[in-house]
């Protein structure tokens, strides 16, 4: 008998082995491989090749391969072509081939002998079906109808003569009694994706399942099917075998990436007990020789290995003692080395469990300390939560940033509430703003400031008892000239003529605007003559003159004109040496002012163009996205409508900053915010979010078809079974209330009801559900 770690290379992967009731030879068969070797002290010899013969189909590419647990010289192999072979290894001809069973529609996924019936064999193909062969009236018996996809494991169970076990593609595991084949006695469902093999423990009423949801899970069947134990592992698990002798330990092979195979101790699911690292590939099979310090592998990489559980490397003791861990609530776990402070009891524990050889199965024991901190404070960022809640993304521009700055300030983000009000300042029409907010200018607080907005040919009016509200109103709208309201109505021809205002009116002009008294007649004003009509135009926010577009202006001689001569009181000439000549003593008491030439000539007007805040929100925008504020930019950026076009911000950025957003929201579980987000996006893959996995495709439970009208009633079987409530067994004609996990439920009320004081699927399952 090996004793040692060996191994031999093949021309070929195998798929599978199996050994002999003795364990003293191994089969291996694959697509091009099918052998037989026999275990020497520190060698395989290969014993029999069975791929020979003339006609080598597919008959010989094998999936599976079993061995005779009581007759020694028989063998089955699962064929890819969905024909199950059996092998007599007593035949006198080269050829080993005893019968074909072709009764599977589709490839043979696995075959197994009967622990006590050496002639019973039963098949799991991928049609859905199983089959149950005897081999001495070469027939299949019976057939067993799984109503799934595909059944990737059958093995008969250790503890009841008539029961085997199925698992199936779905998730789900089956048992039946080969006395009964018209349905399962037990079904339930025990994972989330497809199930690739089970084991039944050879003492304990345990059956294991293994995953592509990377899980391997025990499950206590001997009453209602309970979930003892889960392994998680880091890839897909393929085959798995309890080990002999070691009721809590379990060999598993992964199906892609792990290139290990792994010894498990279920009642440490996280670390295995034991590995194994001598294969380059994936293993595709494992058994165990009868002792649990010996077993047998076979791999992608073409080799079949004998191991010595003596040379396994033992993960937990190379662990790293420190680590750190953060739950949902935010209490941080710290496990640390112990220190060299620590008691004498936990030093003295330490050195005996260092000590301990790595060869025995005992779990190492870490020696490390835990601690917990627990924060305090609020983790939740409330601010979020109201902004999100209280933000108005729809509408007016103005009306937006004024509710949503009260909302930022109510949340406390004063900053935040800046950025609206900025956000409308520059948006805004300023001189509809300035109409608007007339009313809150007070009358007392009025200048009489024309010259800062003007430049005007011509002289002023008698306007004293013109009011600030009837300034307001004709700047609004009203006929040019005539000011109506106040005391009286007077007409005001005069007023408006050759007033010409240049440039825009800026927010500094508005309080006079808005309350300005026009001057009457006196000292100080420009030009003679009188005023020209003022032409609104609110679109560019500008007043000016449309009446005298091509009038060239020009100042007069003098500002003021001279009421009377001007006495010259100046001392003589004598006494200003530097005085002219050409001046006589005649002229000394009087200066006349002489017609001199305008010197300044404004011929044209030119128009100042208004500033373009665009570069600006775009600063903003990514400063806020910068420093994680995606809340702010996704929010203005959808107030702003039709004018982001004008931003110069790439598409991607935009549908990230929403996509963010909406991330952000469903964290918080504010799903209807997060619908409205994607309800107001302008770009198809934000937009057509709400338009994924929207339908529900329900089939029959009895004959497996696709439902087509209703959801409770098959039109071709016309059994409502698969509706049924799960606690009052009544057909569900309303909502119905299901798990995606174990695929049971029932009337909602009924459902709420019941998970109100239970976790478990009320259909005795064993699942784990959730009700939200």
């Amino acid at each position: 008998m090996t004793s040692k770690t060996v191994f031999v290379t093949q021309e070929g992967p195998a798929n599978a082995l199996a050994l002999n009731k003795d364990n003293t030879q191994v089969v291996i068969a694959g697509r091009n491989v099918f052998k037989i070797f026999a275990l020497l002290e520190d060698k395989f010899e290969e014993v029999c090749n069975l791929r020979v013969g003339k006609n080598l189909n597919l008959n010989f590419s094998c999936n599976d391969v079993a061995w005779n647990l009581i007759d020694d010289h028989i063998l089955a192999t699962a064929a890819t072509n969905g024909a199950v072979v059996v092998w007599n290894l007593n035949r006198p001809s080269r050829s080993k081939q005893e019968h074909v069973f072709i009764d599977h529609k589709r490839t043979v996924n696995k075959v197994s002998f009967h622990m006590t019936e050496p002639m019973w064999l039963i098949s799991g193909s991928q049609d859905g079906t199983m089959k149950c062969f005897d081999l001495r009236i070469k027939e299949a018996t019976k057939t067993f109808y799984s109503n799934t996809e595909s059944v990737r494991d059958v093995q008969f169970s250790p503890h009841q003569q008539y029961t085997f076990a199925a698992v199936s593609e779905n998730g789900h595991v089956q048992q039946w009694d080969l006395r009964k084949p018209d349905r399962c006695f037990q079904h339930f469902t025990a994972h989330s994706g497809p199930i690739f093999a089970c084991d039944w423990h050879p003492e304990a009423s345990w059956l294991a399942t293994a995953s592509r949801d990377k899980t391997i899970k025990v499950w206590d069947i001997s009453a209602k099917p309970t979930c003892e134990y889960t392994i998680h592992t880091i890839a897909s698990v393929g085959r798995i075998k309890w080990r002999p002798q070691r009721k809590y330990h379990i060999a598993s092979c992964a199906l892609v990436v792990d290139c290990s195979i792994n010894v498990w101790d279920i009642r440490r699911p996280y670390i295995p007990f034991a590995s194994f690292n001598e294969h380059k590939d994936v293993p595709t099979g494992v058994a165990w020789r009868g002792d649990p310090q010996y077993f047998l592998s076979t791999s992608r990489d073409c080799t079949l290995y004998h191991h010595v559980f003596k040379d396994a490397t033992r993960p937990a003791s190379k662990a790293n003692p420190q680590g750190i861990a953060l739950n949902c609530k935010g209490d941080v776990a710290y496990a640390c080395k112990i220190s060299v402070n620590a008691p004498t009891t936990v030093k003295q524990l330490t050195s005996i469990m260092r000590k301990s050889p790595a060869s025995n199965d005992t779990f190492c024991m870490a020696s490390s300390m835990m601690h917990r901190f627990t924060e305090t404070a609020p983790r939740e960022p409330k601010w979020f939560r109201e902004c999100a809640e209280g933000y108005l993304l729809s509408g007016r521009l103005n009306d937006i940033c004024d509710h949503n700055a009260a909302v930022a300030i109510t949340a406390g983000r004063n900053d935040i509430s800046t950025v609206w009000s900025i956000t409308k300042t520059l948006y805004a029409n300023p001189l509809g703003n300035m109409l608007k907010s007339s009313p809150n200018v007070s009358k007392d607080d009025t200048v009489n400031t024309l010259n800062l907005a003007q430049i005007g040919i011509g002289s002023t009016v008698d306007q004293t008892n013109i009011g600030h509200e009837n300034d307001v109103k004709s700047l609004q709208g009203e006929a040019p000239g005539v000011i109506s309201g106040g005391d009286d109505e007077t007409e005001t021809d005069e007023m408006t003529e050759n007033q010409n205002f240049i440039g825009p009116i800026l927010p500094s002009h508005r309080r006079y605007l808005a309350g300005h008294k026009c001057q009457p007649k006196g000292d100080f004003f420009f030009g003679d003559g009188e005023l020209e009509p003022i032409t609104m135009d609110y679109t560019s926010g500008y007043i000016h003159n449309l009446m005298n577009h091509e009038n060239d202006w020009t100042l007069p001689k003098e500002a003021f004109p001279l009421r009377h001569e001007i006495q010259d009181r100046s001392p003589p000439p004598e006494q200003f040496p530097n005085h002219s000549p050409d001046m006589n003593d005649n002229d000394s008491g009087s200066v006349t002012v002489e017609d001199q030439p305008c010197e300044l000539i404004v011929t044209a007007v030119p128009k100042p163009l208004f500033w373009d805040p665009t570069q600006l929100i775009e600063e903003a925008l990514r400063h806020h996205a910068a420093i994680l504020d995606v809340q702010t930019s996704a929010s203005i950026l959808i107030a702003l409508g039709e004018r982001r076009k004008s931003l110069n911000i790439e598409a991607a950025t935009q549908e990230h900053w929403l996509l963010e957003y909406i991330d952000m929201l469903g964290r918080f579980k504010l799903w209807e915010i997060a619908t409205q987000i994607i309800q107001l996006a302008w770009m198809p893959s934000v937009s057509q979010l709400n338009q994924q996995s929207t339908t529900i495709h329900a089939c029959c439970t009895t004959c497996t078809k696709p439902l087509q009208r209703s959801a409770w009633l098959c039109d071709r079987c016309h059994t409502s079974r698969h509706a049924l409530c799960s606690i009052c067994h009544q057909v569900v004609r309303g909502v119905y209330a299901w798990c995606q996990g174990c695929a049971h439920g029932g009337h909602v009320i009924h459902m709420n009801e019941w998970f109100e004081s239970n976790r478990q699927c009320p259909t005795g399952c064993g699942h784990i559900c959730e009700f939200t």
